[in-house]
């Protein structure tokens, strides 16, 4: 039974590849910040069947100890600060987590086996201000963010290591991907909680920020697939995932009120607070690389993806 290490095991992407990997028999061991209060919401019903140990990012020993503890043969690091707007606020903290800690993790690795395989979750925040459309492994990073910033120094530590010690050390520039499990504060479950909440008349309006920027959105369940293909590969590589179709947010909110029979202009009112301070106006994947290396496909579509997560909070609601 191969054994799987997963940072940031309580987040999203966590939950959906824990699924995965039980799926494929292997052990999985989740890695959870200690804090003050339970945040096992995603994973709760894996927990009879996975292993969740404390560990941080920010703490060299703890990832040392539960290397040699688990002795994984892959090690997937998905943990960071990752909410855009969070980074403005707490840039130091981004820095120290979600680009420093990729190093501390990597160090681990090689000195307790350096066989292990590694992946690491890059993003496509990493292109920023964008040098050419669509964003291949090849266009240059221009990051516009703290968080985008902190996640090139995570990718290129990533391959630098690849490259000084002839570790299997493979990227994901993942775009957007969203689920029902996405957290509050990003824009697709805002928007699809609130439709949720408008729809049962438990509220009147929705605020938001830059209605035109568009991104290249897909299901979390098929993006953490290719995670774990790209550590059956011979060869470790960077790779590009996304849909390869590009969406505003406006579009995403007239799906997400027309699936529930409502027209979102009379709904969503545009707030400047919302906005960032350097905006990501157009981000679009060019996944040929994926397709062709590692045949992976994503199987939700845009569409699809909206109405799952309008339909999944309002049963939430309902049943509550």
């Amino acid at each position: 039974m191969p054994t799987a290490v997963v940072t940031g095991i309580t987040g999203q992407d966590g939950s959906y590849l824990a699924e995965l990997l039980l799926k494929k028999g292997y052990r999985v061991i989740g890695v959870a910040r200690r804090s003050s209060t339970v945040n096992d919401e995603r994973i709760r019903h894996l927990l009879d069947d996975i292993t969740v140990v404390q560990g941080d990012l920010q703490d060299q020993g703890s990832l040392l100890s539960l290397l040699e503890e688990y002795k994984p043969t892959e090690v997937y690091n998905l943990a960071a600060q990752s909410f855009v707007p969070t980074s403005w606020s707490q840039p130091a903290l981004t820095g120290d987590v979600t680009a420093i800690g990729v190093t501390r993790l990597l160090e681990a690795i090689r000195f307790v086996n350096p066989k292990i395989r590694f992946y690491q979750a890059s993003s496509s925040e990493m292109f920023g201000k964008v040098m050419e459309v669509p964003q291949s492994e090849d266009t240059p990073f221009y990051p516009r963010s703290p968080y985008g910033v902190a996640k090139v120094y995570g990718h290129w530590i990533t391959v630098n290591y690849r490259e000084s010690f002839d570790m299997f050390a493979a990227s994901g520039i993942l775009f957007n991907h969203e689920s029902p499990r996405r957290g509050m504060e990003f824009v697709t479950r805002k928007i699809a909680n609130a439709v949720a909440h408008i729809n049962l008349g438990l509220a009147k309006e929705l605020r938001l920020g830059n209605l035109e920027a568009q991104r290249d959105w897909g299901f979390a369940g098929d993006y953490v697939e290719a995670m774990w293909l790209m550590l059956q590969q011979d060869y470790p590589d960077n790779y590009v995932i996304g849909t390869g179709e590009t969406h505003a947010v406006r579009e995403f909110c007239e799906i997400a009120f027309s699936h529930v029979g409502l027209d979102y202009k009379e709904f969503v009112v545009q707030d400047e607070k919302f906005y960032r301070p350097a905006e990501v106006d157009l981000l679009i994947s060019d996944p040929a690389k994926a397709r062709n290396q590692l045949k992976w496909e994503p199987s939700v579509s845009f569409k699809e993806l909206v109405t799952m997560m309008v339909d999944s909070d309002l049963a939430r609601l309902k049943k509550s």
